[in-house]
């Protein structure tokens, strides 16, 4: 098992000790957002982005922020507290804190929980499966990076179980949303296209970034509403995440495709080369 660093509520713990109360609302019905973080060289990829989209999330299920400063002293406490992690994770997690049994609130303080570890780089390519559930794009929580991901595992665990690593969805109005973990984007007539936020699909970090960079290095990107079957006829398809950065697809279902291809690959470039010359919160 990957070395595991966790630090909650201003204190780094052991990986098997608990450390989180029985009744903390993240526990009993998932009422938490986090961020995950790519980590280089044993420091966060992005934070400043990461934690602002946090503080949408909390926003959005109804939390009080939390302090970014003391996000930020965490997360150098936990990157700290062993070898230096050449390439890996770090995941933020914000819960309600101390609840009842039911969805209603306390009123408590939140939960804190930042745990670190090392990782593989993927592949330059992955296999992908599309699945019957869908995204609601008009849900309470739609855009918000939840704890509440039950959904994603029955997903993922049906892609796993195809021998792919994403599941790709639909939203409820049949057109393509997003991945379990990843936004995606498809290239058609030599244009780089991905669904807009409206679809219902999260505002990825990895994917302002790649559209922003885009654009900046001259490549046409598109948010647009695109039908879920365009997957059955893209030139090229595409996921992004934060620990995938830009990666191509070279099966969708039963469709191989060549990647990672063309667009792909110069959006891979322009990625690597934007992010070497702005450094580690761009």
């Amino acid at each position: 098992m990957s070395e595991i660093r966790v630090w909650v509520d201003g204190q780094v713990v052991a990986a098997d000790v608990p450390s989180v109360r029985a009744l903390d609302h993240g526990v009993t019905v998932g009422d938490g957002a986090f961020e995950t973080c790519k980590v280089v060289d044993g420091e966060a990829f992005a934070m400043t982005r990461h934690l602002r989209r946090l503080g949408r999330t909390l926003a959005g299920l109804g939390l009080p922020p939390v302090d970014d400063a003391r996000v930020r002293d965490g997360v150098k406490e936990v990157l700290a507290s062993g070898d230096p992690i050449t390439f890996g994770r770090v995941r933020i997690t914000v819960t309600g804190g101390a609840g009842p049994l039911g969805s209603d609130r306390h009123d408590s303080p939140a939960t804190i929980i930042i745990a670190a570890t090392p990782s593989v780089t993927h592949a330059p390519s992955a296999a992908v499966v599309t699945v019957p559930w869908v995204r609601n794009e008009r849900g309470a929580t739609v855009g918000l990076k939840t704890t509440s991901y039950a959904e994603n595992v029955i997903a993922v665990t049906h892609a796993r179980s195809r021998g792919a690593e994403e599941a790709l969805l639909a939203n409820t109005r049949g057109e393509l949303c997003e991945g379990t973990a990843s936004n995606v984007f498809v290239v058609t007539d030599g244009v780089l296209r991905t669904p807009p936020l409206d679809s219902g699909c999260l505002a990825g970090i990895t994917r302002e970034l790649a559209i922003e960079w885009a654009r900046d290095a001259g490549i046409e990107v598109v948010e647009e509403t695109l039908p879920f079957d365009v997957l059955q006829s893209a030139d090229e398809v595409i996921i992004t995440n934060s620990s995938r950065d830009v990666q191509g697809v070279h099966l969708v279902d039963d469709r191989q495709l060549d990647a990672p291809g063309p667009v792909t690959a110069r959006l891979v470039e322009v990625w690597r080369t934007a992010e070497a010359d702005l450094g580690m919160d761009p």
